[in-house]
C-alpha cells in the first residue's frame, strides 16, 4: 500500500518546511493526476488513520484534487483530454505520448488556522 508512504512523505515535508508551525495547519490540499496511481479514497483513509495515531495532527483535514489526463498533439499543436486511456488526438487521430497534465502528485496548498 503505497498510500502510507505518500502520507508519511506529506507529513515529513510539512515538518521540514513549516517546523514549529505544523501544529497550526488546518488543511492540506494535495493535487494528484490520474496517472499518479493515487486513489483519493485510499489516501484519505490512510491520512485519517495516520492522524488518529498522532495527537498534534488530529484536527488536520486533507483534500485531494484529482487532475485529468491532458496530452499534446504535435500535429495540430493543441492539448486534448485523454479519455478511456486513449492517447489519440481527436482532430488528427494520431497517437501522442506527450503528457501535459495527469502524472503530478504534490502538496498544492497548506491552510493555517486563523488566530483570533
Amino acid at each position: 500500500m503505497h498510500e502510507l508512504s505518500i502520507v508519511k512523505d506529506i507529513f515529513d515535508t510539512l515538518e521540514r518546511h513549516y517546523q514549529k508551525k505544523v501544529d497550526d495547519i488546518q488543511k492540506i490540499q494535495v493535487t494528484a493526476g490520474l496517472l499518479s496511481n493515487v486513489q483519493p479514497v485510499l489516501i484519505q483513509n490512510t491520512f485519517d488513520a495516520f492522524i488518529a495515531e498522532s495527537p498534534k495532527y488530529r484536527e488536520m483535514e486533507l483534500e485531494v484534487i484529482v487532475k485529468e489526463i491532458i496530452a499534446h498533439c504535435e500535429e495540430c499543436r493543441k492539448d486534448f483530454p485523454v479519455q478511456y486511456h486513449k492517447f489519440v488526438c481527436p482532430i488528427y487521430d494520431t497517437p501522442s505520448s506527450n503528457i501535459v497534465q495527469g502524472n503530478e502528485l504534490f502538496i498544492s496548498e497548506v491552510i493555517f488556522k486563523s488566530k483570533n
